[in-house]
């Protein structure tokens, strides 16, 4: 099983143009390097894989990818779920795009990285529905209780 110590050398090891970046991460947090924040890292990640394909430097993705589905696989709850959350939901942020397209990664996805993205896109397009229908959309004051 992998664990929290052994997330970051999986991705690595299928993205070694990020590990400049990660050194740069880690060099950051360094009074935080028993508890790195990986949640950051992997934003981090997700906008460097952003910024790869809008180069049009996709070589890697077959491995990083399928990184990713072994993360999901055989990682422990924490693993996975930072997978989940702290990398796929970014790669779903369309802030962190430019020139692509947050759907150009699905094609990429194994069969549990696939189930977490539709996950995850169900549930933000179930909230914002919830949001427009209680009127805190379309310019009416924002939240509930801040108008």
């Amino acid at each position: 099983m992998i664990n929290r110590n052994g997330l970051m050398p999986v991705l690595l090891d299928a993205c070694p143009s990020f590990a400049p970046a990660w050194r740069g991460f880690v060099d950051e947090w360094d009074a935080e390097s028993e508890n790195l924040p990986l949640y950051l890292a992997l934003a981090q990640l997700a906008r460097h894989l952003c910024a790869m394909l809008a180069r049009g430097e996709t070589g890697a993705f077959p491995q990083v990818f399928a990184a990713v589905e072994q993360l999901l696989v055989d990682g422990d709850e924490y693993v996975q779920e930072a997978t989940c959350i702290g990398l796929l939901e970014n790669l779903q942020n369309a802030n962190v795009h430019t020139g692509t397209e947050p759907e150009q990664f699905r094609p990429l996805l194994g069969p549990k990285a696939a189930q977490c993205w539709s996950d995850l896109s169900r549930f933000w397009r179930d909230v914002g529905g919830r949001v427009e229908q209680s009127g805190e959309s379309k310019g009416r004051g924002g939240p509930v209780g801040m108008r």
